[in-house]
């Protein structure tokens, strides 16, 4: 699962980039995923 988390991360990454942000990945337990966004 983290493998296709990261995918999409990695997709939305440049967006969130160009307003002038980032987005990591913090854990994922359980399924869920908790992300920071920076």
């Amino acid at each position: 699962m983290k493998d296709e988390v990261e995918a999409v991360l990695e997709a939305i990454r440049p967006m969130l980039i160009t307003d002038g942000g980032n987005v990591e990945l913090v854990d994922i337990d359980d399924g869920v995923v908790k992300v920071r966004l920076v």
